[in-house]
């Protein structure tokens, strides 16, 4: 049998990556909890509750599980709802957990890096008109100094807003997360104000805390002609793709969002993403239809062969990873995949997703991409908003009655991989040998 290891670079970051929602339970000031109170809002009337019950202490049990499998790095996001509950009001005691989480990572030797929106906001700003309102803009960049300037000692990775694409498609186009809108003009503007938020954070971060790293965490959605020589299906997929990927990360470059028809300059927009966050699941196939002007024109759909999820979410396609690299190599920053995962209650298919997805990682690492760490989703199975409990995307099962935590085999998968800092042959022949030939051939 042959040996060897895929090396990774020294100081590569190896995590998991959390939200506050998700995992921390009993948010019951922000939007996605009212959310969860209207009925057929989230499948099977789920609804967050406890969810890992971080906010009771459980994050420190779930720190030492990530530490003890060789884990260096952690992903969390802090609920700005907690921090400012009403517009004139800070709560100095939710800092202080936050700050204590923060310091917990620095204890067990793991660097966090830290979002501070991902997809919730204060009731209060919900009632503002949320993200189509632009003066939402200035509260949001008023919570982002006060949480750093409590978080700054502990933490200097900082993502601004985590998948503003997703938000913005998912809450005001297709109408599953809150205030469930179904309207591309409102898309268009909460996508504008999202933009600009970042920017504004961005400049404010670093004046709070100038040696900040900075960024955004992207959903990466490669969009692929199905037929490579059609021009109708070429437009398509480039059409969803240049809204869908490109619209952020080259408005954050080059201080200019496109949209469709026209162009908008931000005055302090160019130059505002230190790295670039990568958060890849799968990718789509897309071919021409005018039946579907909404969706730009654009039938989306997974390859006919692929390998899927339980619930048909996610396809297996580890070459959408490398094609996600190779899209962020462009804009020559450190590039960080700050999510990536498989629903997989059984965990039949997490051992061949990840090591294959880390495969091609490694493709882009030795062919000098400048990739610095990999944060998987997620440490635990969480609330997966409007899909509620019924995918299970954790190293750790959950049982969420009672909150106990169950090893799953990729936990040992993984804690090998972090601590050799690579793909071995003997990990690889062990969690997942149906790889072993095509990835250490003789």
């Amino acid at each position: 049998m042959a040996q060897a290891i895929f090396h990774f670079p020294r100081g590569f970051l190896w995590g998991a990556a959390t939200s506050s929602h998700q995992v921390e339970g009993h948010n019951f000031n922000n939007n996605w909890w009212a959310w969860e109170q209207e009925s057929g809002r989230i499948l099977n009337g789920d609804k967050s509750g406890a969810a890992c019950d971080w906010w009771g202490g459980r994050w420190r049990e779930d720190f030492d599980r990530a530490a003890e499998g060789g884990q260096n790095a952690h992903r969390f996001s802090i609920e700005w709802s907690r921090i400012q509950p009403v517009p004139d009001k800070w709560d100095e005691s939710a800092l202080d957990r936050y700050r204590e989480m923060a310091r917990g990572l620095y204890e067990r030797n793991m660097t966090p890096l830290v979002t501070l929106h991902h997809f919730t906001e204060p009731l209060w700003i919900s009632e503002m008109g949320g993200w189509e309102n632009e003066a939402v803009i200035e509260p949001f960049v008023r919570y982002v100094r006060k949480a750093v300037e409590a978080l700054k000692e502990f933490v200097n990775l900082w993502v601004t807003i985590n998948e503003p694409n997703v938000l913005a498609v998912s809450a005001y186009l297709w109408g599953t997360f809150p205030p469930g809108k179904k309207d591309m003009g409102a898309t268009l503007r909460v996508m504008v104000n999202l933009a600009k938020a970042h920017a504004a954070a961005y400049h404010a971060i670093h004046e709070v805390q100038r040696t900040a790293r900075v960024g955004m965490a992207h959903h990466l959605r490669p969009m692929l002609p199905t037929r490579a020589w059609s021009p109708f299906d070429r437009l398509s997929a480039g059409l969803l793709s240049g809204l869908f990927n490109d619209f952020f990360a080259r408005g954050a470059q080059e201080g200019i969002l496109r949209l469709p028809g026209r162009r908008i300059r931000l005055s302090n927009g160019a130059n505002t993403q230190d790295f670039i966050g990568i958060n890849y699941y799968t990718q789509d196939l897309v071919t021409f239809d005018l039946s579907k002007p909404g969706d730009l024109f654009g039938r989306r759909y997974f390859p006919a062969e692929a390998q899927l999820s339980e619930t048909n979410f996610i396809a297996n396609l580890p070459q959408g990873m490398f094609w996600s690299l190779n899209w962020a190599r462009r804009f020559s920053l450190p590039i960080i995949i700050t999510e990536n995962g498989v629903e997989d209650s059984q965990d039949k298919l997490r051992p061949r997703y990840l090591i294959e997805h880390l495969h091609q990682v490694w493709r882009a690492v030795n062919f000098n991409y400048p990739v610095k760490g990999y944060f998987h989703w997620s440490l635990v199975d969480n609330f997966e908003w409007e899909r509620g409990w019924t995918q299970r995307f954790g190293l750790w099962e959950l049982d969420v009655q009672t909150l106990a935590r169950r090893k799953r085999s990729s936990v040992d998968l993984y804690a090998e991989i972090c601590k050799q800092n690579g793909i071995s042959s003997e990990t690889t022949a062990r969690f997942a040998p149906q790889l072993f030939e095509k990835l250490f051939p003789n």
